[in-house]
C-alpha cells in the first residue's frame, strides 16, 4: 500500500508532536495531521473524504482517549469501510489495556521511543511494513 494518504497522528502531548512531525518529515513525504484528543480525530474522519494511510494514537487522552476512538471508529460503518490501518503509539502499555486495544482488531501497539533516534526507528519500521503491505482497499476483486 503505496503512501498516499495523510498520516493522522492522534496524540496530547505538543513535544511528541514536535518530534513526531520532524521525523516524520525525514521519513515520508505526505501531510501529518495532528489532533488532540480521539473526539476531534473522528470529527475529521467522518467529515473528510480522504483515505490516510495510517492512524497513529496514543491511548491516555483527555475528552476522548485511544481505546473510545477505536472503537467509534469501529461501530461507524463507513469509517469502518476505510480499513483504515491503526496503531497504538504510547508512553506505556499495561497488559490489560494492550489486550484491549487487540481485542478491537488494532493493528500493533508500540511503546513511544525515548530518543530522536529510536522514535525514528520505530517509525520507518511502522511505515516501511505498512507501505509494503497489500491491503483490501488495493485489490481488485
Amino acid at each position: 500500500m503505496p503512501i498516499n494518504g495523510p498520516i493522522i497522528i492522534v496524540d496530547d502531548d505538543d513535544d511528541d508532536h514536535y518530534i513526531i512531525k520532524r521525523v516524520c518529515e525525514k521519513l515520508v513525504a505526505t501531510p501529518v495531521l495532528f489532533f488532540n484528543d480521539g473526539k476531534k480525530a473522528l470529527q475529521f474522519l467522518k467529515s473528510s473524504n480522504e483515505k490516510p494511510f495510517i492512524i497513529l494514537c496514543d491511548v491516555n487522552m483527555p475528552v476522548m482517549n485511544g481505546l473510545e476512538l477505536k472503537e467509534q471508529i469501529n461501530s461507524d460503518v463507513e469509517l469502518k469501510k476505510k480499513q483504515i490501518p491503526f496503531v497504538f503509539f504510547s508512553t506505556s502499555a499495561m497488559a490489560s489495556i494492550v489486550k484491549d486495544a487487540f481485542d478491537m482488531g488494532v493493528q500493533g501497539f508500540f511503546i513511544k521511543a525515548q530518543s530522536l533516534e529510536e522514535m525514528e526507528n520505530t517509525l520507518r519500521v511502522i511505515f516501511d511494513y505498512w507501505e509494503k503491505c497489500e491491503h483490501l482497499n488495493d485489490l481488485r476483486f
